[in-house]
């Protein structure tokens, strides 16, 4: 979470577009809530102004200049992988960069091509 905060330039975990929550304590383990990258995202499907586009290959790429901050994609996501920036009241949505996987410490994050061509830079 701070790796991936910290490419966006914000410290600490506020600007993060991945969350690692407790599954019931230290025994149980964390869940890390990350954008799985639908094929058809519900968070795009309800975005009144398009600010959410299908990404080719799966997922979305975030349009902030067309985001009125509704909160629509925050609801739809069936994970819980879209994040809110309470300042800028936008989401705050994966952008497929790897980051966190090359920062992860136990390599519980991998970054893999899994059968499409995306670029990361987008």
């Amino acid at each position: 979470m701070f790796a991936c905060a910290r490419r966006a330039g914000v410290g600490g975990t506020a600007g993060s577009r991945i969350g690692v929550r407790s599954a019931g304590g230290m025994r149980k383990g964390f869940i890390v809530v990350v954008c799985r990258g639908c094929a058809e995202p519900p968070c795009a499907r309800v975005c009144p102004t398009d600010a959410l586009a299908l990404r080719e290959g799966g997922g979305v790429r975030f349009h902030p200049e067309l985001c009125v901050g509704c909160g629509n994609c925050r609801d739809a996501c069936p994970f819980g992988a879209v994040s809110w920036d309470p300042v800028e009241t936008k989401p705050l949505v994966c952008v497929y960069c790897g980051v966190c996987a090359s920062y992860c410490p136990y390599d519980v994050l991998a970054f893999d091509e899994v059968g499409r061509n995306v670029d990361a830079s987008e």
